[in-house]
């Protein structure tokens, strides 16, 4: 990734180049070896500042979320842990994802998420910071943070049924996946209220119900802490 900010919005038609070329064979090479079934491509939006926020239950699921999306390019938040490996370094480089500090707030990784959203990328986010395989939990306020500042689009999107994907392929079967994208928002902030701490929360509670809102009753558990769906609001939530 380049030294600034500034530097890396700047190049991301040289980073589009490389993107091309690796997504046609991620694509190529990631539909020969799992089954995936798609809803919901049409709620993308076609350019513009977006969040795509997932559940994030294993380590493909930005994988494969990048791949099932045919039209834009999907830029990731990597944990700062993954440029240890020699070879996940070289594809987040190469795609031109960048690196967030996990357990704090990375203050410099949100101004680079708002300036990626800002130039009209598509970010992809897991709102509670990690992968929960045990299902929705507490998310972070970042995300309504960034929106905010951004003015993007946020579309919600689960994915599941691929927790076995590593055993199938050990045993020669294709791995699986159910993706949905669902209808997508802005936070919508009242004249009379200001982007405060409790607010960005609430924000933040009303977006995971609209994650777990795609979770079909085959996968419920994976709804975790937003299980009862009774209780999805949308007071600050502008459905488009």
């Amino acid at each position: 990734m380049s030294s600034t900010i500034q530097e890396f919005v700047a190049n991301q038609p040289i980073y589009d180049q490389r993107r091309r070329y690796l997504h046609k064979a991620l694509r190529a090479i990631g539909f020969r070896l799992c089954n995936v079934d798609v809803t919901g491509l049409e709620n993308i939006p076609s350019s513009g500042p977006t969040i795509l926020m997932i559940n994030h239950i294993t380590f493909i699921d930005p994988i494969v979320f990048t791949a099932v999306i045919p039209n834009r390019y999907v830029i990731s938040m990597a944990k700062a842990e993954a440029y240890e490996s020699w070879f996940i370094r070289g594809i987040i480089n190469l795609w031109g994802n960048f690196i967030i500090n996990r357990g704090e707030v990375d203050r410099k990784a949100l101004g680079n998420a708002i300036e990626l959203l800002k130039s009209g990328q598509l970010l992809l986010i897991a709102p509670e910071g990690h992968r929960h395989p045990e299902g929705l939990g507490e998310p972070k306020e970042g995300v309504a943070y960034i929106a905010q500042k951004a003015n993007a689009v946020i579309v919600p999107a689960a994915i599941m049924g691929a927790q076995d994907w590593n055993q199938r392929l050990k045993s020669f079967h294709k791995a699986y996946a159910r993706v949905a994208f669902g209808r997508p928002f802005r936070f919508k902030l009242p004249a009379d209220e200001r982007l405060s701490k409790p607010v960005r929360a609430t924000m933040m509670q009303e977006a995971m119900y609209q994650i777990a809102q795609l979770i079909p009753e085959q996968y419920a558990s994976q709804r975790g802490l937003f299980s009862d769906l009774s209780q999805a609001t949308t007071r600050y939530l502008d459905l488009l």
